[in-house]
């Protein structure tokens, strides 16, 4: 396989691990950086060794031929920087949230299809091996037809000393967490009908919400209840581990703290330490998800190269964006959203 040449935008808090993740994988380089900040540009450029560095995105395009682009700013420069690599027909991947809103997802998702260029967005909770484990039950028919599903994540971690500005946005736990459990959700039991929300802010020092309970009818008939926290305090803490209950016509899946894996099924009880590997570069407790980024980037060069759609395509990512805006508007009314409204 040919090495594909790639640049990533922004070298803030997570693009480390991005970089990371571009190191591991065969078939991909990243050949040139780009960031605002001089500083960071200078600290992941030494870090990754990587000389190519701009402070400006349209310098980059205009000095680089490349193969794809790798966005990891923050979510109120996604669809210019988006619809810049569509102009120039480069490939793109985009960090989560896609786009401030649906409508502006919906835009970039055309551009890309217009300039016949593929789009991935960088929605990597659902790659990681714990997630993947359930879902592998789910396919193998082990508990039968899935009725029930509790996808749970509740916290107290600090998420505000390595990213601050999460404590200034009206909108916080939903659309920063809450859309990787959401698209979880929708990944293990299908696509969403309709949904009703709760939202809390406990925390007085922070501007938006910081819980979310969320229940949804799933197209299969199946039922969801959604729901995050960081305001949990714990005996152990969990964080960043996703909880999953799942019932089955015939039998039960859960997916414990400690990352321990029970189920019940026609084959009996079995339980596993599903335990993910600890990457030379990873750290504790970050490691399910850096080893996402792993997996996702992976997949990414994979559907390059075989010119397939990626399985988190911006088409796709607009049911999961949906469930976020329907999350919000039932939260401020206290009145189920029907989803096809919303995906017209």
């Amino acid at each position: 396989m040919a090495n594909l040449s790639g640049a990533l935008i922004g070298c803030g808090f997570f693009a480390v691990n991005q970089m990371h993740a571009w190191r591991d994988i065969e078939g991909a380089s990243i050949v040139a950086i780009c960031d605002r900040d001089p500083e960071r540009l200078r600290i992941v450029g030494d870090q990754f060794g990587v000389a190519r560095r701009y402070t400006d995105a349209a310098a980059l395009f205009a000095g680089e031929k490349l193969d794809f682009v790798d966005i990891a700013t923050t979510v109120g420069s996604h669809r210019p920087l988006v619809e810049m690599a569509a102009a120039h027909g480069v490939p793109v991947i985009c960090q989560k949230p896609f786009a401030p809103t649906l409508a502006d997802a919906k835009l970039m998702v055309e551009a890309c299809v217009k300039a016949g260029v593929p789009l991935m967005v960088h929605e990597n909770f659902r790659w990681q091996s714990p997630i993947q484990a359930v879902r592998a039950a789910l396919v193998s028919g082990e508990i039968g037809t899935p009725f029930f599903g509790r996808i749970s994540f509740r916290s107290a971690y600090d998420v505000f000393s390595g990213q601050p500005y999460l404590a200034t946005g009206k909108r916080f736990i939903i659309e920063d967490l809450g859309i990787h459990i959401l698209d979880i959700a929708r990944f293990l039991l299908g696509d969403v009908t309709s949904l009703t929300a709760r939202t809390a802010r406990v925390n007085p020092a922070i501007a938006g919400e910081d819980v979310a309970t969320m229940l949804m009818d799933h197209e299969s008939g199946a039922i969801s209840v959604v729901d995050c926290s960081y305001a949990t305090r714990l005996a152990v803490e969990p964080f960043p581990e996703t909880l999953i209950e799942i019932d089955g016509s015939g039998g039960t899946i859960r997916l414990a703290q400690g990352y321990r894996l029970t189920i019940v099924g026609k084959s009996g009880t079995k339980v596993s330490d599903i335990s993910q590997p600890l990457l030379p570069w990873a750290s504790r407790p970050w490691h399910n998800i850096q080893e996402s980024v792993v997996a996702i980037q992976k997949h990414w060069v994979d559907c390059l190269a075989k010119r397939i759609e990626p399985e988190t395509s911006g088409a796709d990512n607009l049911k999961t964006l949906a469930l976020v805006e329907a999350a919000y508007a039932g939260a401020a009314s206290g009145a189920p959203v029907r989803l096809d409204a919303l995906l017209r």
